[in-house]
């Protein structure tokens, strides 16, 4: 009975612990579709867990993707990149900022249909997050886009919607990166 019992206990051990190490999926649900996204635990373990902690917590419902930079409307920007950005939740509900896992300790670089954290200066992540169209490599550590070089914290990836991320994108007005109105993210919740 004891040698059963250890069995079933390194098993539920084992079990686990691939658990902890798998992709984690989640669909984000806008006003105009749905986009599948796979998160990266075991290469950007601290900001899988942040953007999850808001997915938990339902704080990214009736949010919006609110932001859309393309080619054309970055007029004072010398390093020219394509995202859309969402997320923004209410400021009296913010968890603390995260650590920035730059993607040369990660690996994940922002091809296309990246998924990754907004931020201000490094380390200043908190709920904001946007999707790459095509490759941004210069939103990757030594990248050019940020006088700090320190690029951004990709995170995961689209696996299906990114004709969704580029209808969001299509929204924009011609000179401006914020639109109105917005595209509603009606949930996010893990699959």
């Amino acid at each position: 009975m004891k040698k059963i019992t250890i069995i079933l206990i390194a098993l539920l051990f084992a079990i686990t612990n691939l658990w902890s190490q798998k992709k984690q999926i989640c669909i984000i649900k806008t006003s105009l579709g749905d986009i599948t996204v796979e998160l990266y635990p075991k290469k950007a373990p601290i900001t899988v867990a942040n953007f999850l902690k808001y997915v938990d917590a339902h704080l990214y419902d009736n949010t919006s993707f609110f932001r859309s930079v393309t080619l054309n409307n970055q007029t004072k920007d010398s390093v020219k990149i394509e995202v859309i950005q969402g997320g923004e939740v209410d400021s009296t509900k913010v968890f603390a900022a995260i650590p920035l896992e730059r993607t040369s300790k990660t690996g994940i670089l922002h091809k296309n249909g990246a998924i990754s954290m907004a931020r201000d200066i490094p380390d200043s992540a908190t709920c904001s997050f946007f999707i790459c169209i095509n490759d941004q490599p210069s939103l990757d550590f030594g990248g050019k886009r940020n006088k700090d070089g320190q690029g951004f914290a990709a995170f995961g990836q689209v696996t299906k919607g990114m004709d969704v991320v580029k209808k969001i994108q299509q929204l924009h007005p011609e000179q401006d990166q914020y639109f109105k109105p917005e595209v509603l993210i009606l949930s996010i919740r893990r699959k």
